[in-house]
């Protein structure tokens, strides 16, 4: 199967890989063939990406790190621990999360069980359809990618443990940020973006007082908006002052938040993603937690298109634990002319060739 964009789905397509919706259950089964109205119905939930399965990319596998059945308990975990304090004072909410600790780290754990036994790069590939939903399946990437980050820095099991909690909990206190402006379509006026810019500092009160896990916990969420150069907030610390773990979940934050859709934006491919992320290295970013994230996600996901730069294309078959960059790409295309049995390319074996980019919107002239 490959990855394509909506943009160019077509009737009569088959569909590669299972749909979900935003509880994780089936929106649209594998191999139904596309229509009219299942494009239009696509359009309305507004999906972005969705794969196929044609005679290019017949038989290449997608599988994500964490089994949905994983991820769908995480997230209701997650939404259940966050809902149970909207509408409550901090002392209060306190009170609530200091009773969902040993549930939350109990999560980290069965997560953490996913990361250190599998030994392979990051894959997530996920559509958030309804905006609501965002935050609860926000906080369980951002622990992901914050744990394979970690993980490929070193960190102890003790220090991972701490940092997935800390991610877990990163955005608590959006739960006491207006919905008006959390969910707003359009931009924020200057005065709203000082109230969203609050729930750094919200989420520190609620988690400073918990005596179940890490103060580093509620510093994680204190400071996962700061900047290594002082340009963040709600402080505006510069490196020496930003706790390691702040800087991790930093990166992830970030990452999540441009390869998922927002009610503002459109979601970013991870290539896309990691290239925001690298732009803000040294001068935003921590650059030691820009180069563990290169190294521990996916960029190009399995069945991606990609041209490269000696005119040949192919869809990406496997991924390089080696080089996470670098994946192995079955070849179906030189100088714009299909070929007639495709082959094997492993682009770690080849440095003399790039990636010039990734063809979402690729179409076979025989579809």
């Amino acid at each position: 199967m490959r990855l394509i964009s909506i943009n160019v789905l077509k009737t009569g397509m088959v569909i590669g890989r299972q749909i979900l919706n935003e509880a994780g259950l089936p929106l649209i089964q594998k191999d139904v063939v596309v229509t009219d109205g299942l494009i239009s119905r696509l359009k309305q939930l507004d999906i972005q990406y969705v794969y196929i399965e044609d005679k290019i990319s017949q038989g290449i596998e997608i599988e994500e790190t964490v089994p949905i059945a994983v991820r769908k308990k995480a997230i209701k975990q997650i939404t259940n621990a966050f809902n149970k304090i909207k509408g409550l004072d901090q002392k209060s909410a306190s009170l609530v999360i200091e009773k969902q600790t040993k549930e939350i780290g109990n999560l980290v754990d069965n997560l953490l069980d996913s990361i250190l036994n599998n030994e392979e790069i990051l894959m997530i590939l996920s559509d958030t359809l309804l905006y609501d939903d965002y935050i609860y399946q926000h906080s369980f990437q951002v622990t992901l990618y914050s744990l394979a980050i970690a993980k490929e820095m070193g960190y102890s099991e003790s220090d991972l443990r701490t940092i997935g909690i800390g991610a877990i909990l990163h955005d608590v206190g959006k739960m006491v940020t207006p919905s008006e402006i959390l969910f707003k379509p359009g931009r924020l006026t200057n005065e709203e973006f000082e109230t969203m810019k609050q729930h750094a500092r919200s989420g520190f009160d609620i988690l400073r007082n918990l005596h179940t896990v890490s103060l580093l916990v509620a510093h994680c969420a204190f400071q996962h908006h700061e900047r290594i150069d002082g340009s963040g907030y709600p402080r505006a610390l510069v490196d020496y002052e930003i706790h390691p773990f702040a800087k991790v979940i930093a990166v992830a934050d970030v990452f999540d938040a441009v390869t998922s859709n927002r009610v503002y934006r459109k979601k970013m491919i991870p290539s896309q993603g990691i290239e925001i992320i690298e732009a803000g290295r040294g001068t935003m970013f921590d650059a030691k937690v820009v180069d563990a994230l290169k190294k521990s996600v996916v960029h190009y996901p399995n069945g991606s298109i990609l041209l490269l730069s000696d005119g040949r294309r192919g869809v990406v078959s496997k991924q390089n634990d080696d080089d996470a960059a670098l994946p192995c790409l079955r070849i179906f295309e030189e100088n714009n002319q299909l070929l007639n049995t495709t082959y094997q390319l492993n682009l770690i074996e080849e440095p003399n060739i790039a990636i010039e980019k990734v063809e979402t919107e690729y179409i076979l002239e025989v579809e």
